[in-house]
């Protein structure tokens, strides 16, 4: 069974492009079919896994406005998992898809040709609630939200949750909030326990119970083209990841394999 999630949240840095690749790679490692969908025009994901965005022939932004077949864009990553890449032209889609016929659902048509390939299909939201997010809530099932450790962890979730609730009742019935996802929490600081139990107090059944440290390797791993895994499988990043890929299994599929 199918299950396709978007990784989002409108302030950037909280880790999303990081946990997109490496959620991906401990999928993939523990034996599922992953298709990562970079959804942002920056690209991060697509040159986090090692990919040339200038080698690219198409990419998703010939999917959604060029009616390519989503088959020809994808491009199988070092890792073992699929991609479906990003580049800058995508930078353009916000008003390009304004003025377009059912310009919320294009990403959704697009997998719906390919989505009984996978087991797993993640998507890599833009730091924003523009309409490529939209298309992203739109495709998915399940939103994973990361939030960093940091005073201002909650902050701007009142409008991400609304978003959430717009898209569920207008566009897409069968999305749920189904994480939150702490990143770069740092034992040794009050800070970093004090935004988890506030984030715990909110949202205590959102709040999943992997949660990704602030880790040297995990920022040092995709200059290199790789995941945490290859890079430093016994580093503490990598244990995170894979736990998350296990607490998942075990929520969308009841093992954890």
């Amino acid at each position: 069974m199918i299950r396709i999630i978007a990784l989002a949240n409108q302030k950037g840095g909280v880790g999303k492009t990081t946990t997109a690749i490496n959620l991906s790679a401990a999928l993939q490692n523990a034996g599922k079919k992953v298709l990562l969908v970079d959804a942002d025009p920056q690209g991060n994901a697509t040159s986090g896994c090692g990919v040339d965005k200038e080698q690219l022939t198409l990419s998703l932004y010939d999917v959604l406005f060029k009616e390519q077949k989503v088959t020809a864009a994808i491009v199988t990553t070092e890792h073992g998992f699929d991609l479906l890449p990003a580049k800058i032209d995508l930078a353009g889609a916000e008003i390009e898809l304004v003025t377009l016929f059912s310009r919320e659902a294009r990403l959704h048509r697009a997998l719906q040709v390919i989505e009984k390939n996978y087991d797993y299909i993640i998507i890599d939201c833009p730091p924003s609630l523009g309409l490529l997010t939209i298309n992203a809530l739109t495709a998915a099932q399940s939103v994973l939200i990361p939030l960093q450790c940091e005073f201002f962890a909650l902050e701007g979730m009142t409008q991400m949750i609304n978003t959430i609730e717009l898209v569920r009742s207008n566009l897409n019935e069968k999305l749920v909030l189904d994480g939150l996802l702490m990143t770069m929490y740092d034992k040794r600081t009050n800070l970093s326990q004090q935004a988890v139990e506030e984030v715990k107090k909110v949202f205590p059944d959102k709040l999943l119970s992997s949660i990704v440290p602030r880790n040297v390797k995990l920022g040092e791993a995709p200059s290199y083209g790789q995941t945490i895994d290859e890079y430093e499988p016994s580093s503490k990043g990598a244990l995170a990841y894979k736990s998350l890929a296990q607490e998942l299994q075990q929520k969308y599929e009841g093992s954890k394999a």
